[in-house]
């Protein structure tokens, strides 16, 4: 994760440079100069909870460190013990970075059925197993349930917050569920909102939905015009959809071999009508050598290839991911064409308002598709990090000007 420069008055100067934000394996955050590498800051989470993810909540604004589930909490009612916390979340504010507050996800509050929960734009996304996730308001949450502001560096009860042993301690209690948001039932228990005007993206728990999205309408929950969207692709990883972080209110369709923007269009004096799904542009991998059904031996035997091409194959040109950058209005794609053994990656810069190609960086590393990968881009910065082996590797690329 990656933070660019800002304007505003910051409380030191390493604040007013951009930075890394790496999350470590033994609950330390990390904040790295992204010129040198050079850690800037530490923060210790805390030594009871195994913290594994990194999310903005909201982009460039707010992010939130979320830990493993509590898988003890099954051997404790085993043993007839009440273990009921599942998650626990640690929330920052950047520029600088201010601790928000830890809260823990509790069942006793939310219910038995509760499997995940996520943060993403100011509210706080519930999952639970009968297939719904429920939304609630995390602005409210914090104003109604912290117990004690904190800072990253004070004391508190005399310990020092974010410094080792001690970590950060839990300050934002929820005693009582808060009020539902919005409800919604899903079969991957996943929900995206935002769009001009709101809408809502999500799968209904049917098998004859499975594969596809549909794009609602917030207000009257009604289905927009094209709002099933399906990419019909035969891969190992399924197609994302989400709206654009760029708060257009687009949103972006990603397959393995095409990635669309998409747009929801309303007529403004016509409100109780549901909104029509555009496509504004598409962006396509080339491939000129599809492998054929049927081929031919050098005897002359004719060979039928049975199984089918996957869209993802890694001998062919394929869309791995896609990243947004708002300082210069870039989409970053990675792409991997199969060239070599583990796959020669390029990162393709396309024009955001019209999905141009603008350039074209090769990835010194090897993009090897049987191991996790990720790609972060700020300006001209491009971290590339790799999971081989049970370790993690982070390259950090630095693009330079380009001379005629």
């Amino acid at each position: 994760m990656s933070f660019p420069k800002q304007d505003k008055t910051l409380s030191t100067p390493s604040d007013q440079k951009p930075c890394l934000v790496a999350l470590t394996a033994n609950n330390w955050l990390y904040r790295l100069s992204a010129e040198t590498g050079e850690k800037i800051q530490g923060v210790f989470l805390t030594p009871h909870q195994k913290f594994k993810y990194l999310h903005w909540d909201e982009f460039q604004e707010r992010f939130y460190v979320k830990s493993v589930q509590n898988k003890g909490a099954l051997f404790a009612r085993q043993a007839g013990i009440s273990q009921n916390t599942l998650i626990h979340l640690a929330i920052f504010n950047v520029f600088p970075l201010e601790i928000v507050g830890m809260l823990e996800i509790n069942k006793m509050v939310f219910g038995n059925t509760v499997t995940d929960v996520v943060l993403t734009q100011g509210t706080l996304a519930v999952s639970h197993s009968t297939k719904s996730v429920k939304l609630y308001s995390f602005d409210r949450i914090i104003n109604e349930c912290m117990t004690k502001r904190l800072a990253l560096g004070e004391l508190h009860e005399g310990r020092m917050v974010g410094d080792a042993p001690y970590g950060i301690p839990v300050n934002i209690l929820i005693k009582d569920c808060p009020p539902v948001l919005f409800e919604v039932s899903c079969s991957d228990l996943n929900v995206q909102i935002g769009g001009h005007p709101w809408h809502y993206i999500h799968t209904p728990p049917h098998k004859k939905h499975r594969g596809t999205h549909h794009i609602c309408s917030l207000a009257e929950g009604l289905l927009a015009k094209n709002g099933i969207q399906d990419m019909n692709c035969c891969s190992l990883e399924t197609d994302l959809i989400y709206f654009h972080p760029d708060e257009s209110g687009r949103i972006v369709h990603a397959g393995p071999n095409t990635i669309k923007m998409l747009r929801c269009v309303s007529d403004g004096l016509k409100s109780d009508l549901p909104s029509e799904v555009v496509e504004d542009f598409a962006i396509t991998t080339c491939r000129n050598n599809v492998a054929p059904r049927v081929s031919v031996t050098s005897s002359g035997r004719m060979v039928k290839r049975i199984s089918q091409q996957l869209d993802d194959d890694p001998d062919q040109e394929t869309f791995r991911t896609v990243e947004y950058e708002d300082e210069v209005d870039l989409l970053a794609l990675v792409v991997t064409d199969g060239e070599e053994v583990e796959g020669r990656a390029h990162v393709k810069l396309h024009d955001n308002k019209t999905g141009e190609l603008l350039r074209t960086i090769p990835l010194i590393q090897p993009w090897d598709v049987t191991y996790r990968n990720e790609l972060y881009y700020d300006k001209e910065t491009i971290v590339h990090i790799e999971e081989r082996n049970n370790s993690f590797c982070c390259h950090v690329y630095k693009l330079q000007t380009e001379t005629k």
